[in-house]
Formats: C-alpha cells, sequence, structure tokens
C-alpha cells in the first residue's frame, strides 16, 4: 500500500513549480508587434514630432526691403506656397509640388527703413536687387531653421514614446530624410511662373467685382506699398516745413487735432497717422468714417491699430461701415471713442458729439435712401448739440460723415467735420457754423487702383486755443497716391485770425448735394480759406474727378 506523500515533499514540489514559472522567457508571455507595424509606428512618430517642431520654431521673420514678413514652413498634401497680404486677404501660388508649403505673411511697413531709402534715394533704384537679396537671406535661414525644428522634434517625441535613445536618434535621421527628400521634390518641381496664374482668397477674391481686374489690384498694390515706403517718410518732414510757414505761427500750447476720413481698408494709413501723430504731437485724432469698404465681419481685424495710434483716436460711421464694424470699434481696448445718436464725449480737453451715417451702402447693390435720410441725421445731432448747450456743456466740434447731414447742425456748433466725398473743402455756413470736409487718407482704398490717375493721400492738423477751443488755423496734408512719392502741406486761416482782418469774406457757394455729389478740391475765389504752400515739393497730378461709390 502507497504511502501518502508527506506534506513537506507536497510544499517542495510546489516551490520547485513556481521556481521555474519565474524563470520563463518574456518572450513567451508578451507577443511581439510585426516588424510592418512597428516601421508605421516609428513613421507616426517621426511625422508628428516634425509637424510640433515646424509649429513650435520653424518660423523666422525676415526684413524684405522696407516690408517685415515673417516665413514658415508647413506640412502639406499639395504644396506651393501662401503669400498673406494683411488685411486683403491672400495669394495662392502652386510653386512647387511636395508635401510642405511656403507661407509667408506681410506684417508691416519698416518706417526705418523706408526713412534710410529717403535719405539716400539712390538706393531706390537698387530695392529690387535688395529684396531679391532679402528673400534668399530669409529663405536660407527658414532651411536652417526647418531642418533643426524637424530633427529635434522627432527625435524628443521619439525619446518620449520608446525611452530608448537609439530608437530617438532613428526618429531623427529619418525625419532628416523625409525632410530631405520633400526639399529635393519641392526644387524639381519648381515652377516659377506660377506669380503669373496666383489664386485669389479673403477681400482679394471680391476685387475683380469692386475695382476690376484681381491680378492688376494685386501688381499695382505691391508698388503701392513700395512707393509708400518714401512717402510715409516723407510725412516725418512735414513738421518742420509746416512750422517755416508765415503768418502763423502756433503756440506750444496750442491744442491739436489730426482730422482724418474714408481710410477704406488701406493699411498705409495707419503708418502716415502715427508719423502724423509724433510730428504734429496730436492731442486728438477724428475720423469721419468709411474705414472700411464693405463692413463684413472678415474686416474686422484692420481695425485693431485704431487703439495704439498715440492719441485718442474718435471716430463716426460711414456709409461702408457696418453696424458689426462699430461695435467692433466700442470694443478694442484703448483709447477709442464711438460716436453715434448726437452722443457727446470730453477727450483731450475738448467737447466733441457726432453720429454715425444713417446709410449703409457698401456696394453698388444697395440702393441709396438718398439725402432726406441724411438730413434727418443731422437734425437729430443738431437737437442733441442744442440740448448740450443748454444743459451747460457746449459742444466745440461737432462730426458726421456725410456733408448734408453735416449742414444740419449750422448755428449749434462752430466747426463741424465730414468726409465721404473725398475732396477737401471748407466755408463758413449761414449760421456761422464753420464746415470742414476732408479727403480720403487712405487715397480712395482698392479703388485707387482703378482710376486712371491716382488719388491722394489727405489728412489735416486743426489748430485750437486751449482756454476758447476756437480754430486758430489749419494745416492741409497731401501725399502723392499710388506711384508718386510727393508731399505737400499748406496753412490756412480763418478770416478773423488774417493779418488785418476782422469781417468774413462772402460764403462760397455750397457744395452739390447727394451721395454722388463731389465737392471742389480747392476754395472758390473770394472764400476765407488762401493756402500757402510749404517748401515741399508740389503734388505732381490733382485728385480724380470721380466721386467715391454712395
Amino acid at each position: 500500500m502507497a504511502r501518502p506523500p508527506s506534506p513537506s515533499a507536497s510544499y517542495h514540489r510546489a516551490l520547485r513549480h513556481y521556481r521555474s514559472r519565474r524563470t520563463e522567457p518574456v518572450s513567451t508571455l508578451v507577443h511581439a508587434p510585426h516588424p510592418y507595424v512597428r516601421a508605421l509606428g516609428l513613421v507616426a512618430v517621426v511625422l508628428l514630432g516634425a509637424w510640433l517642431g515646424l509649429l513650435v520654431v520653424g518660423s523666422v521673420r525676415a526684413p524684405v526691403g522696407p516690408m517685415d514678413t515673417s516665413m514658415t514652413l508647413r506640412p502639406s498634401a499639395s504644396g506651393g506656397t501662401s503669400i498673406n497680404v494683411s488685411p486683403l486677404g491672400a495669394l495662392e501660388l502652386d510653386s512647387h509640388t511636395a508635401p510642405l508649403r511656403l507661407d509667408v505673411d506681410v506684417d508691416q511697413l519698416d518706417p526705418v527703413r523706408a526713412q534710410a531709402l529717403v535719405s539716400h534715394p539712390e538706393r531706390i533704384s537698387g530695392l529690387q536687387d535688395e529684396i531679391t537679396r532679402d528673400v534668399t537671406t530669409g529663405t536660407r535661414e527658414l532651411a536652417v531653421r526647418s531642418i533643426v525644428a524637424v530633427v529635434s522634434g522627432a527625435t524628443a517625441l521619439g525619446l518620449v514614446v520608446y525611452r530608448r535613445p537609439r530608437r530617438a536618434l532613428a526618429a531623427g535621421g529619418l525625419a532628416l530624410v523625409l525632410l530631405g527628400a520633400a526639399g529635393g521634390t519641392a526644387y524639381a518641381t519648381w515652377n516659377p511662373k506660377s506669380v503669373l496664374e496666383p489664386r485669389f482668397s479673403g477681400l482679394l477674391s471680391s476685387a475683380p467685382s469692386v475695382v476690376g481686374n484681381a491680378r492688376s489690384i494685386v501688381s499695382e498694390f505691391d508698388v503701392y506699398q513700395k512707393e509708400l515706403a518714401t512717402l510715409v517718410t516723407n510725412v516725418t518732414k512735414l513738421y518742420d516745413a509746416a512750422s517755416t510757414l508765415p503768418t502763423y505761427q502756433p503756440d506750444p500750447g496750442t491744442m491739436r487735432v489730426l482730422q482724418v476720413s474714408d481710410i477704406h481698408l488701406n493699411p498705409a494709413a495707419w503708418e502716415i497717422i502715427r508719423s502724423l501723430v509724433e510730428q504734429y504731437k496730436i492731442d486728438v485724432i477724428i475720423d469721419s468714417g468709411d474705414t472700411m469698404d464693405h463692413g463684413t465681419a472678415a474686416e474686422n481685424g484692420f481695425l485693431d491699430p485704431a487703439a495704439d495710434l498715440g492719441a485718442p483716436y474718435v471716430w463716426v460711421r460711414g456709409n461702408h461701415d457696418s453696424a458689426a464694424t462699430q461695435r467692433y470699434l466700442e470694443q478694442l481696448k484703448g483709447d477709442v471713442h464711438v460716436l453715434d445718436g448726437g452722443r457727446a464725449v470730453s477727450v483731450g480737453g475738448l467737447r466733441i458729439a457726432g453720429i454715425g451715417d444713417p446709410q449703409f451702402t457698401p456696394d453698388r447693390s444697395v440702393v441709396a435712401a438718398g439725402d432726406d435720410e441724411e438730413r434727418v441725421a443731422g437734425a437729430r445731432l443738431a437737437g442733441a448739440l442744442r440740448a448740450q448747450r443748454e444743459a451747460g456743456t457746449p459742444v466745440d466740434i461737432a462730426v458726421a460723415h456725410n456733408p448734408v447731414a453735416a449742414r444740419e447742425t449750422d448755428g449749434q456748433v462752430p466747426l463741424v467735420l465730414a468726409g465721404h466725398v473725398h475732396r477737401r473743402h471748407t466755408e463758413v455756413l449761414p449760421g456761422g457754423t464753420r464746415l470742414k470736409i476732408e479727403g480720403s487718407a487712405g487715397g480712395g482704398g482698392l479703388r485707387a487702383v482703378q482710376n486712371e490717375k491716382p488719388e491722394q493721400v489727405r489728412a489735416s492738423v486743426l489748430y485750437l486755443d486751449r482756454d476758447s477751443h476756437h480754430l486758430q488755423a489749419w494745416d492741409e496734408i497731401t501725399l502723392g497716391g499710388l506711384g508718386l512719392t510727393t508731399a505737400e502741406v499748406s496753412r490756412h486761416l480763418p478770416e478773423d485770425n488774417q493779418p488785418g482782418g476782422t469781417q468774413p469774406p462772402p460764403s462760397p457757394p455750397a457744395i452739390p448735394a447727394g451721395p454722388s455729389a463731389a465737392a471742389p478740391d480747392t476754395v472758390p475765389p473770394g472764400a476765407p480759406v488762401r493756402p500757402t504752400p510749404s517748401p515741399l515739393s508740389s503734388v505732381s497730378s490733382p485728385p480724380p474727378s470721380s466721386s467715391p461709390s454712395p
């Protein structure tokens, strides 16, 4: 009869079995991945790491002539080049076929480099060669930075995922090989003729229906930007020229108001305004509207510089500015004041009231309501001015976009400002109110490239007595438009501030009413304004004869 196993023997058998299980190879418990799966995983890690590297450090800021640009490489299925010209939109070029796209953002015009071009005119003739060198340098720097970004990103992510230096280095090496292959493909498929067949997006996509052929617009606007490199810096000379004008010398304590209007999406206008604010020591900027062209939400970003112009910015809505435009400006952080409905504010020591244009006519497909609606708005503004005076807070300056509305304030305010007609005009209304209409501070915006003759860039500096707030004089500043590099400043005096003159001369004829009316560019004989040209060169072409769109 067999003896049962002792407890000791059973214990030792269990212990031997447990030890044998511990010494079994791990490979018998873990299933090894298929080589293809491992390869696909490595490729995924490389691509993700390379993309993250480009996203974080794969961009360079490169000066191109007088402009600052940002260049970036981005993964893309179709390749090509995208040139962003804010706020107009973007140009898409089929420049190459590769899994990489080149993004170029035109950021801003650098006034320092532009001034260097003016100080050394001989450099302008070589500007094209300078731009070529700048692009080459920027592209080379972008290539080096992209290599570092791709390799570093893939290696870092490989180390995080695999936790083995050898696998991480393999990921970085594979990333370098893939980038080299993409670069070689781009070089082999490079198409220099792609610039002749660009595709447009953003506001540029609607440009043909608004102002003509989009291709000519873009090419001419590029010329416009280059010429404005000289124009903007000419503005820095205007203050010295104005200080030499005879008859009236502004006192250091004189209040200075910059009057602008009808910017119409010209980004160069902001730089011109900043330069004037600095050179003339402006206390308040007053913009009588039409800052936009269509008043769409896509245009709103164009307004951002208004919060940082170096002086308080007061604005009323024009017929090309929508309610969305007004709301966007109202929420901007900074010293921005939006006036509507006769609202009055105290800014820079002055009491200013205004009303927005009652009509919104962003293009010719919208039928204008006509002058009657403008007169109703003007009467509403006049009533608000009357109420302010009766309350003991009289308004110094009223603002309306359309001159038809502005005329309704006659007798209720010393000075009323307007725009809309893209031409200057000034007159003393029968009730004693001075009406001053300003031209386009944006040179007509995009529509300027459609006209046979370029529209000039216009702004005015108003000098007011600090105690009485009485208008003492004003300087009219005129810059050459598209393709011109001229500047002029002229001094004007009200009749009661002219030597030996105390009685105002007869008022000039009123300008024609209506949205399509064009105010005279020069004041008729016998008017109270007598311009005194500055030593700067005269503007070489008159303003266009066409009126702004309704």
